[in-house]
C-alpha cells in the first residue's frame, strides 16, 4: 500500500488559502445546451476564463504542488486554482490545450482507460450525442504540455452501484493499463460521476492512488482526506461573474441530499 495512503482518516488540509479545483470536460463551439451543462464549455469563454486567472494574478497549480500544500505541509501560493478535465476528450486536445500552453497553465486530464481513442460510450448509452476521446498519440503528448494524466476508471460505470469484483478491477487495473500504455506512473484518481462510497475510497487506496476527486461541491480544504476531495464545477452558462463566485464564495462543503453521484 502507498504509505501516503495509510491513513485516510486524518484530516490535515490549512484552512487556508481556499484551494479552488475546477473541474471541466469538454470544451469547444456549442450550441447553448439544455441539460448536463457543466458537460461543456464553450472555447471562448474558457479562454476568457484562462486570461482572467492570468490577468488577476492567481496561481495555477498542479495537482500535485495542491496535494503538497494540502496534506503534507507545504506553503501554498495565495489565490491557488487547480485545473482538471474529466474523460479525456479530443476537443480538450485541440482547444484547450493551446489555451494552457499560451498561459503556461499546468493541468490534470483524467481518461477512461479502456476506451482510449473511442467515444464517451456512457453518454451515447443514454441516447444522448456521444463525442471522441483523445487516443494515445494525443494523450502521450500531453506531458509536453505540463499536463498530467490520472485514472477514471476502465468504463466510466458508477462504482458503487457495480458489482464488488467489477468495482474492484475498475479502480485498481485502470491504474495498471495507463501506466503499461504510458509508461509513467499514474498517481492519481477520479471517480466517475463522483459516485462512490467507503468500498470505493477504500479501493483507491489499496491501488495505491495518492488522491481521488469527487463531484462534491466546495474548496478542496473542506477535505477530510486526500481520497474524497471536493471540486467546483464549471458550467456552460458561468460568465466571468459566476466564475469569480465559484472560485471566492462557492466554498463549503455541499452534498447532494442522500447520494454523492452528481450526473457528469
Amino acid at each position: 500500500m502507498n504509505p501516503i495512503a495509510s491513513t485516510p482518516e486524518i484530516h490535515s488540509c490549512p484552512s487556508e488559502p481556499k484551494v479552488s479545483i475546477l473541474m471541466y470536460h469538454q470544451v469547444g463551439r456549442f450550441r447553448s445546451p439544455k441539460n448536463h451543462r457543466a458537460q461543456f464549455c464553450h472555447v471562448r469563454r474558457f479562454r476568457g476564463q484562462m486570461r482572467y486567472l492570468h490577468y488577476f494574478g492567481y496561481n495555477v497549480l498542479s495537482l500535485e504542488q495542491a496535494l503538497k500544500g494540502l496534506f503534507h505541509g507545504e506553503p501554498l501560493p495565495p489565490k491557488p486554482v487547480v485545473l482538471t478535465f474529466d474523460d479525456g476528450y479530443r476537443n480538450f486536445y485541440e482547444n484547450a490545450v493551446p489555451i494552457l500552453a499560451d498561459y503556461g497553465f499546468p493541468a490534470i486530464v483524467y481518461a477512461v482507460s479502456n476506451l482510449i481513442g473511442g467515444r464517451n460510450q456512457w453518454v451515447e448509452a443514454t441516447g444522448r450525442e456521444g463525442a471522441d476521446l483523445m487516443d494515445l498519440n494525443s494523450l502521450r503528448e500531453l506531458g509536453r504540455h505540463n499536463i498530467a494524466i490520472g485514472s477514471h476508471s476502465l468504463t466510466h460505470p458508477r462504482l458503487s452501484q457495480i458489482p464488488e469484483d467489477r468495482m474492484r478491477r475498475e479502480v485498481l487495473e485502470s491504474k495498471a493499463r495507463l501506466e503499461d500504455l504510458l509508461g509513467q506512473p499514474v498517481p492519481d484518481f477520479c471517480y466517475p460521476y463522483g459516485d462512490y462510497d467507503e468500498r470505493v475510497r477504500d479501493a483507491a487506496i489499496e491501488a495505491g492512488y495518492r488522491s481521488a476527486l469527487t463531484c462534491i461541491r466546495g474548496a478542496a480544504n473542506t477535505a477530510d482526506n486526500a481520497w474524497e476531495i471536493p471540486r467546483k464545477a464549471i458550467s456552460f452558462g458561468d460568465l466571468l461573474p459566476g466564475f469569480w463566485w465559484k472560485i471566492h464564495k462557492k466554498n463549503e462543503k455541499k452534498l447532494r441530499p442522500g447520494k454523492n453521484a452528481i450526473a457528469y
